[in-house]
């Protein structure tokens, strides 16, 4: 069972038990998170797919940690100038803990 989530502007395929880099949400280790924007949703048998979210499913889980991810240099020049600007940047992230996928019933179109 598996579903692709959005959060922060970007789609996560998560699965039970996994754990997964989101954007940086509100909270503290520990914390309950509930995500409702489930986008797609697969059980094995068969496959919902949401328009643009899908109905009754939802994503539970909990926030492992608070961190900013690695170094990124930003590297600008052009040539022949003397000009040159380096500045590096951590992106802030958020480390989740999937525990369960929540599915209500099963309702086709």
């Amino acid at each position: 069972m598996y579903a692709i989530i959005g959060t922060g502007g970007k789609q996560y395929r998560v699965c039970e038990g996994e754990t997964v880099r989101v954007e940086k949400l509100p909270g503290s280790p520990g914390e309950k998170v509930t995500l409702e924007e489930v986008l797609l949703f697969s059980d094995g048998q068969s496959v919902r797919v949401g328009r643009p979210s899908v109905e009754g499913v939802s994503v539970h889980g909990h926030i492992v940690e608070q961190d900013k991810a690695k170094k990124v240099i930003v590297f600008k020049y052009k040539r022949r100038k003397r000009f040159r600007r380096k500045n590096g940047h951590r992106q802030p992230f958020t480390a989740l803990m999937i525990d369960r996928i929540e599915a209500g019933q099963m309702s086709e179109i």
